[in-house]
Order: structure tokens, then sequence, then C-alpha cells
């Protein structure tokens, strides 16, 4: 329990934490210090090269891929990582107060706005199989613009809610984070005032910013599939199951790791759990992405051929 000096302390009476990451030996440090950098530089690559044919090639200038995920799995990885692998070489794994609400404010704002836009791409999906002829209506340039805007904004302000929350609280326990970055459940674990209905709050919004896309994202493909099962064309149908599937499994991933990571309750939670499912959810998830979802794409695929032709043959492309 805290003293009655420690309650009267003002919130912000800490000015930096410690993160403690997953391990104080120093072998271990080194690998993981491998291990993340690896996984960072391929997530760069992956997403990189995604954008780069995204604006090279005009035949994904589509609402599809303007809703790609590679911009934000970027921002999401690089909020974590370069600053975890200094932490790994560094003698002293400290954070500054802003620096430590900054990380979480920016965290919290691209998961929350990749579980949006997951939804948003499977309305996109929705009406090119199922309302073809109404396509360019329904996803003109002016509504892509409007649903991502609302996404960055409903995102942004959730994080922006969450971080004054917690940097609101008093944290008179310890300056210690059990954690390789800033989240809301470690930081909560410091506080010594009573968090429970904070939690409870955290715990419904989670239901409703998990199981409200997601039940578009299901609506939406139980029509696709009832079109799909429809089509005359066998053609038409494989390719409309595959870029659905690789859609679905990014969703899979996503949404079940999150759900781990947001929905539990804090007596069913560990330090050590906490860890693993962050690194799987904020670190490995923006590396497969472009694996499973973009660079399995026939599109995609199509002009990352024609890019490397273009780079081994230096043959220059018709109309550029």
């Amino acid at each position: 329990q805290c003293s009655a000096n420690s309650l009267a302390e003002p919130t912000l009476s800490v000015t930096e934490f410690i993160l403690l990451g997953f391990s104080s030996q120093p072998q271990m440090q080194k690998l993981l210090f491998a291990i993340f950098l690896t996984m960072y530089l391929m997530t760069l690559l992956g997403n990189g090269l995604i954008i780069i044919l995204i604006r090279t090639d005009s035949r994904l200038h589509t609402p599809m891929y303007f809703f790609l995920l590679s911009f934000m799995d970027i921002c999401l990885s690089s909020a974590i990582v370069p600053r975890m692998t200094v932490d790994y070489i560094g003698k002293e794994n400290t954070i500054e107060l802003a620096g430590c609400a900054t990380q979480m404010f920016f965290t919290l704002t691209m998961a929350g706005a990749e579980c949006l836009l997951l939804s948003v791409m499977s309305y996109d999906r929705y009406v090119a199989i199922c309302k073809p002829l109404q396509y360019p209506i329904l996803m003109s340039k002016r509504i892509c613009l409007a649903m991502s805007a609302s996404v960055w904004v409903g995102a942004s302000l959730h994080a922006l809610i969450h971080t004054i929350s917690v940097f609101q609280q008093p944290f008179c326990e310890s300056n210690r984070i059990d954690q390789f970055f800033c989240t809301v459940q470690a930081l909560l674990k410091l506080s010594c005032s009573d968090t429970s209905t904070y939690e409870h709050g955290i715990y419904l919004t989670g239901i409703i910013l998990l199981l409200g896309p997601l039940s578009i994202i299901l609506a939406s493909y139980i029509a696709i599939l009832l079109t799909v099962l429809q089509m005359q064309s066998l053609e038409g149908m494989r390719k409309a199951f595959g870029t659905c599937l690789s859609h679905l499994c990014v969703v899979g991933i996503f949404y079940g790791a999150a759900s781990f990571k947001y929905m539990r309750p804090r007596s069913y939670r560990t330090a050590q759990q906490d860890k693993v499912i962050s690194v799987f959810c904020d670190i490995m998830t923006p590396m497969l992405n472009p694996l499973i979802y973009s660079l399995r794409n026939r599109d995609v695929l199509a002009a990352l051929r024609k890019r490397i032709e273009k780079c081994t043959l230096n043959i220059p492309e018709k109309g550029m």
C-alpha cells in the first residue's frame, strides 16, 4: 500500500521510467538485439517495397491499395523497435515521461487505425465483388479520403484519451516498467490509486473497438461468400477467394493477438505473457503483413516482377 506522503505526491512526480525489457542477461540481450533488429529491417524492406510499387505502378492506384497497411505498419514498428534496440546496447534503459507518453500515443494510434482500416478494406472488397458496377461511385476518391480521415481521427482520439487518462495516475509505487515499451497495462501496475474502474473502461472500449469492426468484416465476407458461390466463372471465383483469404489471414492474426492483448482481465495477466503477445502483435505482425497480404496479391506480384525486370534489364517502361 502507498503511504500518505506517496498519495499526496503530484501525478507527475515521476520524471522518467526504466524499461526492464525481456532479460537482464548480457548474452540474451545481444541475441534479442539481433532478432528485433532483423525483424525491423524486414518490416521496413517489405512495407517500403509495397509503398514504392503502389506509387510507381498506375495499376495499383485504386481504393484497394489506397487502404493498404504498409505505412501504418512501418510507423507502429518504428515507434517501438529503434528505441528498444538502443536500450539493449545501452547501460540504462530509461525513458523520459514525455517520451513514454509519446510512444504510448503513437502505438495506440497505429493499432487502433489498423483495427478500423481492416474493416474499411473488407467493405472495399464487398463493394468490388458484390456491387462491381457501383464500385467507382461507392469507392470514389472523395469517399476514400473521407473514410481514411475518419480512421485516423478516430484512432487518434482513442489514443489521446487513454494516454491522458494513464498519465493522470499517481505513479508512487515505482518507476520500473516490466515491459520493453510503454503500454497502458504496464503503467497501470505502477499506479498506487485504484484503477479497477478505468480497467473496466479499457475492457469495454476494447470490446467496442475490436468487435465493432470485426462485425463489419464478418458481414462483408458472408455477403462476399454468397456472391462468389453464385459465380459462373471458375477463374473469377479463384481470384476473389485468393484476395479475400489473404485479407482474412491478416484479420485473423491481428484480431486474435489484439483480443488476447487488450481484453484479458488483469487477474489473468502476467508480465511475460504481455511481452510475448506485444512482440507478436506490434512487431511480428507488421513484418508478416506484406508477405501474407500484399505480396500474395496477383497485381502486386506483377508490379514487382515488372520493377525487377526494369532494374535488371534496364528497359524503360512505356509511358514513363
